[in-house]
């Protein structure tokens, strides 16, 4: 090949993943015998609801295995668009909504469709780690939005404003949020409208992945139900994995205009096609279905993350802002500590706790640690935490 070029540039700009070098020395480590305890997860511990399942097998069972519309099975985009009308407060149409392999497809399709070269995207730090990667591969640059544990995390306006430039194509945000476990207000969300409205190019898209995973006193609010007059430029993304316990189900999806989410279609179809045909009929029981199961899972997760947030703070030195929803805790190190990287490379050697560097959410001072496992493993976990503090810094 001409100058012996393997890889496209594309290829050249992806890092690889802090989590995943991690999760992959860990289990290294267990393969060799060391006792591990990893507070890294990013899914729930919980098994998918039996009557999902349920749902699923009788689609099996009933010849469901079989190509579907690229967009998604009718009844399903039906469900969610009466989902996001019902429980969201913002009316939607099957026609604004197409089903995708995971929450990610959705992201990645709606940048692909969206974005071009020169654009620019907007992303509030800390953020999900696939956001800049995504959004650099449609050809946009990354402008961060940085927020402090200082502040809470509570997204900076005035950096929002003097972010903007003639370039400015598309604002993200995540609530409630991973890594922080902030779950935004709606006061905020009606400032950032605002601006939106003194700058009609710009798009929003709302990572809601997470939506029933808050505790009892606080209130999801999608950005969409905030501004209805910006409904054009709005995208949610949201799906099953998180709620439900459906990871491995690869169900996922975007709704917003019409127009955007035709072409979205249309990428799809040329590249995975529709989503797995039987799965699909799980995701409609799962929204046709009980919500105790919910309940529960949510109820389960404010418990731990109040266990987790407890015993961090007892430990002398850290710095955290009290999540509030999505299962993680994303504290910031002593001031006389090492960069996350090295404190997590550390803590994984020393005391076998697989936890994840804040840099890979945006964050050198911080590390993200999950309650998406048991009591008894968060406790395991909270005492090698203090093992590790006390190893760096003895």
């Amino acid at each position: 090949m001409p100058g012996n070029k393997l890889l496209s540039e594309r290829a050249f700009a992806l890092e690889p993943s802090l989590t995943l070098e991690i999760n992959a020395r860990a289990k290294e480590l267990a393969a060799q015998g060391r006792d591990i305890c990893s507070l890294s997860a990013g899914e729930p511990d919980f098994n998918t609801p039996n009557f999902i399942i349920e749902a699923a097998v009788r689609a099996l069972k009933d010849g469901i295995t079989r190509y579907g519309p690229v967009a998604g099975d009718p009844e399903l985009r039906e469900a969610i668009a009466e989902k996001i009308t019902t429980v969201n407060n913002v009316a939607t149409d099957s026609s604004q909504v197409l089903v995708t392999n995971g929450g990610k497809q959705a992201i990645y399709n709606l940048f692909q469709v969206l974005l071009e070269q020169g654009d620019e995207v907007l992303i509030p730090s800390p953020y999900w780690l696939s956001y800049p990667a995504m959004a650099k591969l449609a050809g946009a640059t990354i402008r961060y939005l940085p927020s402090s544990p200082l502040t809470g995390f509570t997204f900076d306006i005035e950096g929002f404003k003097n972010s903007i430039t003639k370039k400015t194509k598309l604002l993200i945000l995540n609530s409630p949020g991973n890594p922080t476990g902030r779950v935004m207000q709606k006061q905020e969300m009606e400032a950032i409208a605002e601006i939106l409205r003194c700058h009609p190019n710009i798009f929003l898209m709302s990572d809601e992945i997470y939506e029933f995973l808050i505790d009892d006193d606080q209130q999801h609010t999608s950005f969409a139900e905030v501004a209805p007059d910006l409904s054009d430029r709005v995208f949610t993304v949201n799906g099953f994995a998180k709620g439900w316990a459906m990871t491995g189900w690869r169900v996922g999806y975007l709704s917003g205009n019409s127009k955007i989410v035709k072409a979205a279609i249309a990428l799809q179809s040329q590249s995975t096609s529709n989503v797995c045909s039987f799965a699909q009929k799980g995701a409609l029981a799962a929204l046709r279905g009980s919500k105790r199961c919910l309940i529960e899972m949510a109820r389960s997760y404010s418990d731990r993350r109040l266990l987790l947030s407890n015993g961090i703070k007892e430990i002398s030195g850290f710095n955290l802002v009290k999540p509030k929803g999505a299962f993680y805790a994303f504290p910031e190190l002593p001031q006389n500590c090492c960069g996350s990287v090295e404190f997590c490379k550390n803590a994984l050697e020393k005391t076998g706790l697989a936890i994840v560097p804040g840099i890979a959410f945006g964050d050198d001072r911080c590390i993200r640690l999950s309650c998406a496992v048991s009591p008894e493993k968060i406790k395991d976990g909270l005492y090698r935490l203090k093992m590790s503090i006390d190893n760096i810094l003895s």
